[in-house]
């Protein structure tokens, strides 16, 4: 409807919690007053327990709430959501599961009378505990129950549109839940109940990795992709995607010394505030000590850092630290260095997502340290293209903070680069260092190089390095008269200008 000035007078739209507050964020604010809403799913993804939570978020504003089930006792029910810090004992309950009187009485009807009674009675039910309880909030879990009391397909979509239209006249908003066999999809399984709907919840298990999306929200749209769900002891926990705003911010080429001159010399001067540095190499070659010393360089200069670390533990990685001289310890006693042991198959991408920039938040770091990319990936299960699209968004917040990213990657090869990193990921990359084995006259050597740098001046030669105990990252002079390390096959010039391999075997 229209007034006189032309624009258009649309029905207010009231919010209603969802009783998880990171899915009202991906449903842009919740769900909405007397609307219905299907969550779908594999066994065991969580669908019961969104709509518990569902119901407790009603029960805590003191409104009327009625859980319909079919598949659990009403104990049961009770008792596996307790355990998961979920209470709803103080909901009404409906049971219209086999099994129950609602099924049992000894009655003789033929087998299409049988399902006319059974529907019947179903919505007499459903109905007279509404008219009964005047609930605000309704979980039917499974809304199946409905179609297995139905003739045909036919009949179980006029019951569902009555049974819709009836819920939202008395403005009832209704969570129903539906399971998918294991040979199915959301995207692949449709039916009446998911077109009728006003949203779509969908929940996915894939390979021990919970996922949920929402590919449909009437009125008032969604947060589109797959966001990280993990089922805690108090309950389901939603990670959204890091999803980068638009940075306003001045960019200011502020540089930070590494607090190692050698190095600072090769990256012409140190890393830039806002930047993503990786540290790349084969396994055993030094990358995580290098990241260790550009830190503790970081903290002596008057800064602050988080580390996470994937592939040893803080004890092991302090320890080592300190045989090469970093005194990482004591810098962890001053609070100006956090480190995080993180286990990749028990966060997902999008929980260490959140726990990295709610710690930025607390400590505003100079610096953050990821150690490394392979167990980050783990957390993605090995799916390369979301570990590009979540590092990207992780590293494109932290960045517009002004937080230098520092990530340590491997390469498959003991020699030569050839791939700058392991993942397609350069691209997210302002800096690359490179460390590498080299062979030179039959001795295996160490070398260090700046492959890319998007600002500024740096040193483009390979240099010697070693590990040294007490003495951490030692940066010799480069490898002047020696040639093709980034091809893996070293060659040393000679007087007449002529290149000979330096592989005499």
């Amino acid at each position: 409807m229209s007034d006189d000035s032309g624009s258009t007078t649309t029905e207010e739209i009231e919010l209603v919690a969802s009783g998880i507050p990171e899915l009202d964020g991906l449903l842009n604010g919740g769900l909405v007053r007397g609307r219905t809403y299907l969550v779908q799913g594999v066994s065991g993804t969580g669908k019961s327990l969104l709509g518990q939570h569902f119901l407790r978020a009603g029960l805590d504003r003191d409104e009327t709430v009625v859980y319909i089930h079919g598949e659990e006792s009403r104990h049961d029910i009770l008792v596996n959501a307790a355990r998961l810090g979920v209470d709803i004992q103080d909901a009404e309950f409906l049971d219209i599961g086999p099994g129950t009187d609602f099924f049992a009485e000894d009655k003789s009807y033929n087998l299409v009378e049988a399902t006319e009674v059974e529907s019947e009675r179903f919505t007499q039910d459903i109905k007279q505990v509404i008219e009964d309880v005047d609930p605000t909030r309704i979980l039917i879990d499974p809304i199946t129950q409905l179609q297995y009391v139905e003739r045909d397909e036919y009949q179980y979509r006029k019951r569902l549109q009555s049974l819709i239209r009836f819920l939202r006249d008395r403005q009832v908003t209704t969570v129903a839940t539906r399971t998918l066999n294991r040979q199915s999809t959301p995207e692949t399984t449709h039916d009446d109940f998911e077109s009728l709907s006003d949203g779509v919840i969908n929940l996915y298990l894939d390979e021990h990795e919970r996922r949920v999306a929402v590919p449909k929200h009437r009125g008032l749209g969604q947060v589109d992709g797959t966001h990280g769900l993990e089922i805690r002891e108090d309950g389901i926990e939603v990670y959204p995607q890091t999803i980068p705003e638009h940075d306003n911010r001045t960019f200011d080429l502020e540089l930070i010394p590494t607090g190692h001159d050698a190095l600072n010399d090769i990256l012409g001067g140190g890393i830039e505030r806002g930047t993503v540095s990786f540290i790349s190499g084969p396994t055993g070659i030094g990358k995580s000590t290098t990241g260790a010393q550009i830190l503790s360089g970081i903290v002596e200069q008057g800064g602050t850092a988080l580390g996470y670390l994937f592939e040893e533990s803080t004890d092991q990685f302090v320890h080592r630290s300190e045989t090469l001289g970093l005194p990482i310890s004591e810098m962890q006693a001053q609070g100006s260095m956090q480190l995080t042991e993180t286990e990749p198959l028990v966060r997902s991408a999008e929980e260490l997502s959140q726990h990295i920039l709610d710690q930025a938040d607390e400590h505003a770091p100079d610096a953050v340290f990821i150690d490394g990319l392979s167990g980050y990936k783990i957390s993605l299960q090995g799916d390369d293209q979301r570990l590009v699209r979540r590092l990207h968004g992780l590293t494109r917040v932290l960045k517009n903070r002004g937080i230098a990213v520092i990530i340590t990657d491997e390469a498959d090869r003991l020699t030569g680069i050839p791939e700058a990193t392991s993942t397609n990921t350069s691209y997210i990359a302002d800096n690359i260092v490179f460390l590498s084995y080299v062979e030179v006259d039959g001795e295996l050597d160490r070398a260090i190089g700046v492959v890319k740098k998007r600002l500024g001046d740096f040193d483009s030669r390979f240099h010697r390095f070693s590990i040294e105990s007490d003495t951490g990252l030692v940066i010799e002079g480069p490898f002047d008269n020696v040639r093709g390390i980034m091809q893996g096959r070293s060659t040393h010039r000679v007087s007449d200008g002529r290149h000979q391999p330096t592989d005499h075997s």
